[in-house]
């Protein structure tokens, strides 16, 4: 992070953990590259940390294809994109536990066979996929999103065998607990409860808020002054 060369993707923007890491990516000194569907909601986090904002459907090989055209060989790519359906299990709407497997599992396959390509040309890199608890535990009621979770586990182990030996580094976050978002610290500085905007992870208990293990580590939440 310390040369301004050094290209940071993020596919996935929003504003909890993925914007997080774009303003520590920024601060190390990196440029930062965000990918949403909808970018009209990064205006405020692209122009913070000088990031470009690009639109691109994961799920879609061609838009996949069209941001990686678009942007120099990132040194670093996160995949972030993930999608759910709850409910109990023989109720459960094919078409969209489908939707979730695509966005969650199949859209980290995509990015990652784009960025990895470029990284194998330069001869280093690094891949990084965000996961949740129910990366290795399914919760009741909540299959779908264990499944595509636990591929995309499943994708970031096998990668990491096959690439670390290309001086690529893929590895894989389970990441829960609430983030406190840049827009409601003040009303969240001082107070115990926690922040339901910006939840990074899974909350797959039925009446579940944030785990109460809010990440407010210095760099992933704002100070409160």
């Amino acid at each position: 992070m310390q040369s301004r060369s050094e290209l940071a993707l993020i596919v996935g923007a929003g504003s909890g953990l993925s914007a997080s890491l774009a303003r520590k990516c920024a601060a190390g000194g990196m440029r930062v590259a965000l990918a949403a569907r909808h970018v009209g909601k990064l205006d405020a986090l692209a122009a913070e940390t000088h990031a470009r904002a690009i639109a691109c459907d994961a799920a879609d090989p061609a838009q996949v294809e069209a941001l990686f055209a678009a942007i120099d060989a990132p040194d670093l790519v996160v995949y972030n994109p993930s999608y759910r359906v709850r409910g109990p299990f023989l109720d459960l709407d094919r078409a969209e536990v489908l939707k979730t497997l695509i966005v969650t599992a199949h859209g980290g396959f995509l990015v990652a066979q784009a960025a990895l390509g470029r990284m194998v040309e330069r001869g280093r890199g690094a891949l990084f996929f965000t996961g949740a608890s129910a990366s290795v535990k399914g919760y009741a009621e909540s299959a779908p999103f264990a499944m595509g979770k636990f591929a995309l586990r499943g994708l970031a182990q096998s990668l990491a065998r096959e690439f670390g030996p290309k001086n690529i580094h893929v590895a894989h976050f389970v990441i829960d607990g609430g983030i406190v978002d840049r827009l409601h610290a003040a009303a969240s500085c001082g107070r115990s409860q926690p922040v339901d905007r910006a939840v990074a992870g899974d909350r797959d208990q039925p009446g579940d808020r944030a785990r109460p293990r809010r990440i407010e580590a210095r760099g992933l939440a704002p100070n409160c002054q």
